[in-house]
């Protein structure tokens, strides 16, 4: 299992969400809580947006453990995004390299995922061959996550075809059609009632898209979270989201809660896709298995 943490909204420094809370990210390194392990010591991601200068989101990958990374420790406090992807890793699928690290990138697009695809291997030569080869390149590691990734992003480009941008339900369709594929590989390599989980989170820095799934939603499924309020601040350790009026400026979706706060969380339901818009709108939408 792994842990991670999206954000879209206001500007905010990566270490009121990486370093600073109780519960932050690095903490979940080697101390997660809602997990059966709770050790996430296999490496640690970064990725962040600074749209004035590139649509490209700056990246930054490391196979040591987030809670002894000091280029991560020392960088956290001077790294200012308005939105921000960061991913601890339990290793499953793929050694630990940088190339397995998460989040991955394609284009102006980042990808995170908590979860698997048992027995990855048996279905691997197939699910390539399902690529083109701009993606059959691409691919750089060994885990499930990148390969699923890269069969994801196929789906968005064909769907796009020469339209700007696709609509919050063409993408949940994107993600649907990934899933459906990966459980037809699985049934014909003889593993379909092995239990796949994604929990899912890509942004192109503008939006955010993310899904909360398992191929049997009847066995228990990864958490994940989110909460959205004007701004997420932290003080001596004490993290709170700040509500301001109706208007919502921030938004987080995190596997394991920052804070002990319940009210200021809501639990994504299992086999749900959540959307996050420009205007940091969030909208929850059912998944089928």
């Amino acid at each position: 299992m792994c842990r991670f943490i999206a954000y879209l909204g206001k500007p905010i420094t990566a270490d009121e969400l990486l370093l600073k809370p109780v519960n932050s990210l690095v903490h979940q390194s080697y101390s997660a809580g809602e997990m059966s392990e709770i050790l996430n010591g296999d490496g640690f991601g970064l990725g962040w947006y600074v749209h004035r200068i590139s649509d490209r989101p700056g990246l930054f990958r490391a196979i040591t453990p987030a809670w002894n990374n000091r280029n991560l420790l020392y960088n956290a406090p001077l790294i200012q995004t308005h939105c921000m992807f960061a991913h601890i890793r339990a290793a499953t699928e793929g050694s630990i390299t940088e190339d397995n690290t998460h989040p991955f990138q394609y284009e102006q697009y980042l990808m995170m995922h908590n979860g698997g695809i048992p027995q990855f291997q048996r279905i691997r030569r197939k699910l390539l061959a399902l690529l083109d080869d701009e993606f059959f390149v691409w691919i750089k590691g060994q885990t499930d996550s990148e390969h699923v990734f890269a069969l994801l992003m196929q789906h968005v480009r064909e769907m796009q075809g020469s339209a700007s941008h696709l609509t919050e339900d063409q993408i949940r369709q994107c993600f649907q059609k990934t899933f459906d594929v990966i459980q037809q590989l699985k049934f014909e390599a003889g593993i379909g009632d092995e239990v796949s989980n994604f929990n899912i989170m890509v942004t192109n820095g503008h939006r955010i898209f993310g899904t909360r799934f398992s191929s049997n939603p009847e066995k228990e499924t990864r958490t994940l979270y989110y909460s959205t309020g004007s701004s997420f601040q932290c003080t001596n350790g004490a993290s709170r989201m700040l509500r301001n009026g109706s208007k919502i400026e921030t938004v987080l979706i995190v596997s394991e809660k920052l804070n002990t706060y319940k009210d200021e969380w809501t639990a994504i339901p299992q086999n749900h896709f959540i959307a996050v818009d420009q205007d940091l709108d969030v909208h929850l939408s059912p998944l089928v298995h």
